[in-house]
C-alpha cells in the first residue's frame, strides 16, 4: 500500500526513503485507522523481487552530458536504496511509488543476456562502447542470487564488445576473471561511486551499500587485476559531503584508480520531497542550508533538467566546487589522458549451423 506519512522506523529498518507516496501515474492512497480498539504491528519491509520478460534490452540516449549513446539495464529498482538516487522517479512507470517501493518491489530480467545477444548480432548494429549501471546498480544485493549481470558478461566477452560499468556493488569483485580478460584487451572500464568517507553518513544517506572503506578496497582490487578503474565522487551534496571532494579523489588514488568523474546533486521530479524528508529526519540542523543551495546551483529550482546544467548546476557556489574538483584531479594525477575503448575487435561469434567463410 502506498503511504503518504512516514513509516515507523522499525518498519523500515536499513531503507533510505521515509515514505511510499503514491508515483505521479498513480492514485493516492494514504493508510488509515480500521477502527478496532486494537495496535496493529506491521512488519518490517521485505525486499521483493519479480521476474519481467524484457522485448530489448539496449536502451539509446542522445543526451550530450553522456560520453554514451547506449546501455543496459538488468533490474528495475534497486535495493541499495540511496535516498538521492536519480533513477527513482522511474519506478513511476510501473504504477509503483519511487520511495519505498523502488528499494524494495525490484523487477529482474532474467532474459537479458539472450537478448543482448541477438540484439548484437544484428547486422545493422554498430559497435559502440554499452554502458551498464548509469540507472540502477546491476550488482545491487539481488545479483547475487540472478547472476543476470554476470551473463551478459558473458555475452560481452565472447562479442569482444567495449563496455563501460558503474557501480557502488563489492560484488564486482566476482567478475574480475571476466574482467581482467577484457582489460587485457582494451574493452572495459570501472568506475566505482564513493559518496562520502563517513561510515555513519553513508548508512544513512545509502542504506544497503557497503561502507566506503570496503568501496575504497575494491578499487584496489579491480586495479591490482589490470582494470581501469576511476573514482566517482557522485554526487556531491551541498553543505553535507561537499567539504569531502579533496578526501575522496586522494583516497581514490591511493586505492588505486586512475582517473575520476563527479557530479553535484539533482532532484528531479519525486526525488526533491523524499531527499526533503531524509533531511528533516536526518540532519534537522542542515536541512534548509542543503536546499539553499541546491536552488542557488539550479537558477532557484529545486531541479534544472537542462542539458549542461542538470549534473554540474551553475552559479558561484557550482563553479566553485567544479574548481576545487578540476584542481584536486590535477594535484592527484587523475586527469592523464586514457585510451579509448577498443572497437575493432567486435565480431559477432559463429554459431551452429553458420556457413564457414572461404578464407
Amino acid at each position: 500500500m502506498d503511504e503518504q506519512i512516514p513509516l515507523s522506523s522499525n518498519r523500515r529498518r536499513a531503507r533510505g526513503a521515509a515514505t511510499n507516496a503514491a508515483s505521479r501515474f498513480d492514485l493516492s492512497r494514504i493508510a488509515v485507522d480500521d477502527g478496532w480498539d486494537r495496535e496493529e504491528e506491521l512488519p518490517l519491509l521485505r525486499t521483493e523481487v519479480s521476474a519481467e520478460t524484457a522485448r530489448s534490452i539496449i536502451t539509446r540516449n542522445t543526451s550530450p552530458d553522456l560520453s554514451f549513446d547506449r546501455s543496459v539495464n538488468p533490474y528495475r529498482g534497486c535495493e541499495h536504496g540511496c535516498i538521492y538516487c536519480f533513477a527513482r522517479p522511474s519506478h513511476a512507470y510501473l504504477g509503483l511509488s519511487p520511495g519505498l517501493d523502488f528499494e524494495t518491489r525490484l523487477v529482474a530480467r532474467p532474459n537479458a543476456a539472450d537478448l543482448l545477444a541477438v540484439e548484437l548480432a544484428r547486422p545493422r548494429y554498430k559497435v559502440a562502447p554499452l554502458a551498464i549501471g548509469t540507472n540502477t546498480d546491476p550488482y545491487q544485493p539481488i545479483e547475487k542470487d540472478y547472476g543476470i549481470m554476470r551473463a551478459c558478461l558473458g555475452v560481452l566477452e565472447a562479442y569482444k564488445h567495449p563496455l563501460m560499468i558503474v557501480t557502488k556493488g563489492t560484488l564486482i569483485e566476482r567478475d574480475i576473471d571476466i574482467l581482467a580478460k577484457m582489460a587485457g584487451q582494451g574493452l572495459v572500464r570501472v568506475g566505482i561511486s564513493v559518496t562520502t568517507l563517513d561510515a555513519d553518513l553513508s548508512r544513512r544517506l545509502e542504506p544497503r551499500v557497503a561502507a566506503p572503506g570496503r568501496r575504497l578496497a575494491t578499487i584496489r582490487r579491480l586495479a591490482d587485476a589490470g582494470i581501469p578503474v576511476r573514482i566517482f565522487v557522485s554526487p556531491i551534496i551541498p553543505a553535507l559531503t561537499d567539504h569531502e571532494v579533496e578526501a575522496l579523489l586522494q583516497a581514490g588514488q591511493e586505492a588505486g584508480a586512475d582517473a575520476a568523474n563527479w557530479s553535484l546533486l539533482r532532484l528531479p521530479r519525486e526525488v526533491s520531497p523524499l531527499f526533503q524528508d531524509w533531511l528533516a529526519e536526518h540532519v534537522p540542523d542542515r536541512a534548509a542550508r542543503v536546499m539553499a543551495r541546491v536552488r542557488e546551483m539550479h537558477g532557484g529550482r529545486d531541479y534544472d533538467p537542462r542539458w549542461g546544467h542538470r549534473m554540474r548546476g551553475e552559479g558561484v557556489y557550482a563553479g566553485m566546487i567544479g574548481q576545487r574538483v578540476k584542481a584536486a584531479i590535477k594535484r592527484y594525477g587523475l586527469d592523464r589522458p586514457l585510451p579509448d575503448l577498443r572497437c575493432d575487435l567486435f565480431a559477432v561469434p559463429p554459431r551452429a549451423g553458420d556457413q564457414l567463410s572461404l578464407f
